[in-house]
C-alpha cells in the first residue's frame, strides 16, 4: 500500500506528484481543499517518498493499479484527478483505462505526448544514471528548470525533496515513462471537464503543448500562471489555488 496523507471529507481529490518528488509538494492544497469541502489524497507513488521502492521498471499501469488499490481501500469511487508533470502523465494514463471514477482533471505542467525515439532513449540514459550516482547531482542539475531562479525560496524546499527520492524507485519510474502512450486521442473522448495549469517559464512543458492539451479537451481551460516555472502550485500557490477553486466549484455535483 503506498504511503499517503487524507485530510478534510466531501468529494474527494487525489493530487498525484511529479517526478522527482513526493507528496509533500501538495502542501499548500493539501492546506487549501479541506477548507472547500473536498477531502484530498496525496500518495507517495511507488519507489518514491516513503512509498516501497521496486527496482528495475515500474510501468505505468503499475501506478495506476496502486492508485485504485488506495481508493478502493478508502472506499472512494470516483475522483477528481490533479497532477503534475510525471503526476499529469499518470492522471492521463488514470483516466484513459478509468474514465468511469473521473470527475474531473487537473493538469499542470505536463504533456500527453508520448516520447519520441531519442527522448526515449535520454530517458533511459537518465535512469541508469540515477542508478549509478544517485539523485543530489541530477537534482543540482535540474533545480532551476524545476523552479524559476526567481523563487530561490522555493527551491531551497524543492531542492532537499528531489535530492532524498529514493534513486533506483526515481530510475525504475522513468523506465515505465518512457514508454507511455499518446494520449491525445483519450483526452480528445473525455466526457469530463479539465484544467490545464502552466508556469508561463516552464522549460520541460511549454506554454504552448499546455494550450494544445486543453484544446483537445472538449471541456477544457487554460490558465498560464506568470513568475513559475515547472511547480506553480508551489511557486505561485495563491494562483494555483485560485484556479483550482474556480475549477473544482464549477464540476456537476457528485453522484
Amino acid at each position: 500500500m503506498l504511503t499517503y496523507d487524507d485530510a478534510g471529507s466531501g468529494p474527494a481529490v487525489l493530487l498525484v506528484h511529479g517526478h522527482p518528488f513526493d507528496r509533500s509538494m501538495w502542501r499548500p492544497q493539501l492546506a487549501l481543499l479541506p477548507e472547500l469541502g473536498f477531502r484530498a489524497i496525496a500518495p507517495d507513488l511507488r519507489g518514491y517518498g516513503e512509498s516501497p521502492v521496486t527496482p528495475g521498471t515500474v510501468p505505468f499501469a503499475t501506478h495506476i493499479a496502486d492508485l485504485v488499490e488506495l481508493l478502493d481501500a478508502l472506499d472512494v469511487p470516483s475522483v477528481v484527478l490533479c497532477g503534475l508533470s510525471m503526476g499529469g502523465q499518470l492522471v492521463m494514463e488514470f483516466h484513459r483505462l478509468h474514465p468511469d471514477r473521473v470527475r474531473g482533471m487537473v493538469l499542470a505542467d505536463t504533456t500527453p505526448h508520448p516520447e519520441t525515439p531519442e527522448s526515449r532513449r535520454n530517458r533511459i540514459a537518465m535512469a541508469d544514471q540515477l542508478d549509478r550516482e544517485g539523485m543530489r547531482g541530477y537534482a543540482d542539475d535540474v533545480i532551476w528548470k524545476m523552479v524559476s531562479p526567481n523563487n530561490p525560496e522555493v527551491g531551497a524546499v524543492v531542492l532537499p525533496m528531489m535530492a532524498a527520492a529514493p534513486a533506483a524507485g526515481a530510475a525504475a519510474a522513468q523506465r515505465g515513462r518512457a514508454d507511455r502512450p499518446d494520449y491525445l486521442p483519450s483526452l480528445r473522448a473525455a466526457k469530463v471537464p479539465g484544467l490545464v495549469v502552466v508556469g508561463a517559464e516552464d522549460e520541460f512543458t511549454p506554454v504552448p503543448i499546455a494550450r494544445e492539451t486543453a484544446d483537445a479537451l472538449p471541456n477544457g481551460h487554460l490558465v498560464v500562471v506568470d513568475g513559475a516555472a515547472h511547480m506553480p502550485n508551489l511557486e505561485r500557490p495563491e494562483v494555483f489555488n485560485a484556479a483550482l477553486t474556480d475549477f473544482l466549484n464549477g464540476l456537476p455535483a457528485a453522484q
